[in-house]
Formats: structure tokens, C-alpha cells, sequence
């Protein structure tokens, strides 16, 4: 088997690097990793609008009523709220340390034992999820409003789903076949991804014996409430200026036979779609032209360096400080511009473009790392649950503060963390792990070892102690203020700053530990 460690003699950037000092590749590696989390923190913008168009995509259902034999329409969700949070919203913002722990798996194919690139960057982005992404979202909420769980059944099953993944991820680790992992163990690990599905729809559902029986509040019928659907907050986080409908204009459902508005979706009758079948087709036809305008203002404004709002600004000194980020960033919207506009087809043309791109980001980011490993001799474990988990967690972040800024209740912003952190080791942990214990399995025919067993261990104890510190002081919160986010200023503040330590202490420890202090 060939050894595929990183190698201090080959450069990666460009030729001649290698006779740079050590001091001066690091620096330069770091600046191009904080480079690439740039690019994910673009790309994020993209991402999120296609998944808001998926998760407002309807079907028109038709009824009979039973007393006056009238025909009734009503159009009802494609996608139901909670395994949109859990599938969607969930999967797509952790794909970034999917796509990385998958590329780690992929390049590490013939060797015996797995890289640490993937598991630690999910055990760490796990503990960025749960300490620094609910220190922001607790104080988002405006100044003494407060938001609260509204289905505490179904968090409380994601919550337990999420325990038992890092309990589970404890047993195969140093129980059931210590420091070693089998084909059926990583095929279970990923089936419980399945189950969580269930069980969360189960919950919603409210299926008798596998329910918790708690009633449900209010919550939102849209990830994001139809009052904000015109706000352009894209501009808040990545920079990228897109097209948004008005707030009175239609949006042409160019794969079926009706159009909606933002107040919801009206019904275009059969005989209407008949008799206007020519009318369809020229508009047909414009739409395409529609779509391509739309899409060439996508590369029209990533080439813009300076807004219509920024040139009415009276400092020069800020818009210098503008114009010169939008120019460090212009290489990445310009790149991204290519991603088709999210009105095309639910936004799933979109999404899809844009998971690519993530995890073109990603695959940079694992070369990137070693390089950073090498010249610097800081473990890539370290490196992985500390600086890649922080960065590869930048959507969750986004998707989370949205949520608990524009959302009425904290279903979607708690939700999209804890389900997170299921996806983490479901899916980002168990499809990496069963890709190199099946080749290992058919080639070899033996298991995979895991090299940091010891210290990814020790990290799972130290994010079970201090996670149950965090959901404590929510569920105190809930108690005593009455919902998990927002509430009094001070309170709130003093809540981010205790989630913050939790992190600190995680993050020191388990760096102690991989480096041999103790």
C-alpha cells in the first residue's frame, strides 16, 4: 500500500514555494484556507435561497365535498416542516463536513486504518454547533422578545437522536470493538439516519406509541415567514446581490400549470390552461428570456464592485473599505454566478449546483490542511475540530441566525443544530467510515482501525459533559424566562457568554489531549 502522507517537499500553490520558509508557508496556507471559508460563506447565499424556493414549493390537491358535490382546490406543502428541517435543512448545512469526511474517506482508500480529517472536523463542528452557533442565536431576537420552542416533542426526539449519536459513536469506538470499526457497524451508523427520519416525522404526525404526547404551538408555514419573503438578506452574509420577486409580483412555475404569488399559490382552472394554450407558450417563451436576464444579472452585479447604497455614503474611508472587500471576493461571486437562478424549477437546480461547489471548496480544504499540518507539525486532528470544524460550520451558523432572527418561534434555529449534530455522525461520520470498510472489507478482508481512537474518544466525554451544561441552561431558560432565545438583554448576553466558555473548554481540552498534555 502506498503512503499517502503529505510530503513537506511538494508544493500545492505554486512552484517554488517549497523554498520558502516554514514560517512563511504557514502564513500563506492559512490565508488560503480562510480564503476557501470565504468562499463557503458566498456560496451559503445561493444555497439557502434554492432551499427556501424547495421548501415553498405546493401541490394543488383536489377534493370533493361530500354535502354539495363541489369540486375544492387547496394547494398543501410538498414538504412537511419537520423533515424539511431534519433532510433539508439539516443535510444541507452540515454538507460541507459531509463532503469533506467523504473526500478524506475516498483519498484514503488502501490503507488500513482512517484518516482523522473527517471524524474530528464532526466532532468538533458538533461542539461549534451547540455552544458558539446558540450563543448567537440566543441574542438575535430583539430587544426583550422572546422565542420559544413551539413542538417540544419533536425537538425532544431530535435531541435524544443526537445524544445517542455520539453515545453510539462512544460504544463502536471503545466498547463493542474498541479502536476498530466493521462493516455492520458503519452500516448501522448509517441506517440510524433513517430511523431519526421516522421518528421525527412519527413525532409530527403525533403516531400513537412512538410519540411523545405534547402539544404543538404556533410555528410558521414557511421556513422563513412570508412578512420577511422580501427582504434581501443575502447581502448580510455573502455579498451577492441577486434578483428578488416584488412583493407583488408573481413567480412563474415554469413545471406546472399555475403560477403563485407571495401571498400563496391561486389556481389556474383546466378549461383556463385549454383555451390559452398559445397564451402559455409565448409566455413560456418569455419566461426563458426572463430566466436568462435573470441569470446575467447574477454576473453583472458580481462584477460590480461598489452598490448604488454605497456611493451615497459620506465616508470615503468606508467605502474604500467596501469596494476593497468586494474586490477580494469578486473571484468567488463571479465564480458562483454560474450557479442558475433559484426560481428555476423549485430552486433544485440550484441546490444542487451549489452542493457541488461546496464540495469542490471542501476537497481544496483537505489538501490545504495537510500542507498546514506538515510545515507547521500541529496534528491534523487538532487542526480539524478546532479551525475546519469552525469554518465548515459557517452555513450552520447562517441558517441558524436567520432562522432566530426572522422565524417566530426557535423551532427551525435549535432544530437545524441539534438535527446537525445527528447528521454529523449519521451520515458525515457513518458514509465515510462504511466507503473504507467495505473496500477494506472485499480487498483485505479486515476491518478499519482508528488510529486517534483514544483522543476522539476522550473528545466525546468532554462534549458530554459540557453539552449537558448547555441543554440544562435551556431548559432553566425555558423555565424561568419562558423560552430558549431572546428575554432580557443582560440575561441573554450572559447566556452567549457562558456557551462560549463551554466551547473554549471543549476546544482545550481536547487539544491537551491530542498533543500528549494529558
Amino acid at each position: 500500500m502506498a503512503d499517502t502522507a503529505p510530503s513537506c517537499d511538494t508544493y500545492l500553490l505554486f512552484n517554488g514555494e517549497t523554498l520558502l520558509p516554514i514560517g512563511v508557508r504557514a502564513f500563506i496556507y492559512t490565508a488560503v484556507l480562510a480564503y476557501c471559508f470565504i468562499g463557503l460563506s458566498a456560496i451559503t447565499g445561493r444555497f439557502f435561497k434554492s432551499m427556501e424556493s424547495i421548501m415553498r414549493h405546493s401541490r394543488e390537491v383536489v377534493t370533493v365535498d361530500p354535502h354539495t358535490n363541489a369540486t375544492i382546490v387547496k394547494h398543501e406543502k410538498v414538504w412537511n416542516y419537520t423533515i424539511a428541517d431534519v433532510a433539508l435543512l439539516a443535510f444541507g448545512t452540515s454538507f460541507p463536513q459531509i463532503s469533506l469526511a467523504t473526500i478524506d474517506a475516498i483519498r484514503n482508500l488502501g490503507q488500513l486504518t482512517a484518516g482523522g480529517l473527517g471524524p474530528g472536523t464532526l466532532v468538533g463542528s458538533a461542539a461549534f454547533d451547540l455552544f458558539p452557533i446558540h450563543a448567537v442565536c440566543v441574542v438575535m431576537p430583539r430587544a426583550g422578545s422572546k422565542k420559544k420552542i413551539s413542538d417540544l416533542g419533536v425537538w425532544l426526539v431530535e435531541l435524544f437522536w443526537s445524544f445517542w449519536a455520539y453515545i453510539w459513536l462512544y460504544i463502536i469506538l471503545e466498547v463493542w470493538t474498541p479502536r476498530v470499526i466493521t462493516l455492520w457497524e458503519a452500516l448501522l451508523t448509517v441506517l440510524q439516519y433513517g430511523l431519526l427520519l421516522l421518528h421525527a416525522y412519527a413525532q409530527d404526525k403525533r403516531w400513537p406509541y412512538v410519540s411523545i404526547p405534547l402539544a404543538r404551538g404556533e410555528r410558521p408555514e414557511d421556513w422563513v415567514p412570508a412578512e420577511d419573503a422580501s427582504v434581501d438578506y443575502d447581502d448580510n452574509y455573502d455579498g451577492i446581490g441577486d434578483i428578488l420577486p416584488g412583493q407583488n409580483e408573481d413567480i412563474v412555475d415554469i413545471f406546472s400549470a399555475h403560477s403563485y404569488s407571495n401571498e400563496g399559490y391561486h389556481h389556474v382552472s383546466e378549461e383556463d390552461v385549454e383555451e390559452s394554450s398559445t397564451g402559455l407558450t409565448l409566455k413560456n417563451k418569455w419566461e426563458d428570456t426572463h430566466w436568462f436576464s435573470i441569470w446575467w444579472q447574477q454576473f453583472v452585479d458580481a462584477a460590480t464592485l461598489e452598490s448604488s447604497v454605497s456611493r451615497k455614503m459620506d465616508s470615503t474611508c468606508l467605502r474604500v473599505i467596501g469596494i476593497s472587500w468586494n474586490l477580494i471576493i469578486a473571484p468567488w461571486k463571479m465564480l458562483f454566478a454560474f450557479v442558475p437562478p433559484y426560481e428555476i424549477a423549485h430552486g433544485w437546480i440550484a441546490f444542487i449546483c451549489s452542493l457541488i461547489f461546496i464540495s469542490g471548496i471542501a476537497y481544496g480544504v483537505t489538501k490545504i490542511t495537510d500542507q498546514i499540518s506538515c510545515v507547521t507539525g500541529v496534528s491534523p486532528y487538532v487542526i480539524a475540530f478546532t479551525a475546519l470544524a469552525a469554518g465548515t460550520s459557517w452555513p450552520d451558523l447562517v441558517a441558524s441566525k436567520i432562522a432566530a432572527e426572522r422565524q417566530i418561534t426557535a423551532d427551525s434555529a435549535i432544530t437545524n443544530i441539534t438535527c446537525s449534530n445527528s447528521v454529523n455522525i449519521y451520515v458525515g461520520i457513518g458514509v465515510p467510515w462504511l466507503v473504507d470498510t467495505m473496500y477494506n472489507y472485499f480487498v483485505y478482508q479486515k476491518p478499519l482501525y482508528i488510529d486517534n481512537a483514544a483522543g476522539l474518544s476522550f473528545s466525546l466525554l468532554v462534549f458530554f459533559a459540557t453539552s449537558f451544561g448547555c441543554i440544562t441552561v435551556l431548559v432553566l431558560r425555558r423555565v424561568i424566562l419562558g423560552a430558549e432565545l431572546g428575554g432580557p438583554r443582560m440575561w441573554a448576553w450572559a447566556t452567549s457568554v457562558y456557551f462560549m466558555i463551554l466551547w473554549v473548554v471543549f476546544v482545550v481540552l481536547s487539544s491537551l489531549k491530542i498533543s500528549g498534555v494529558i
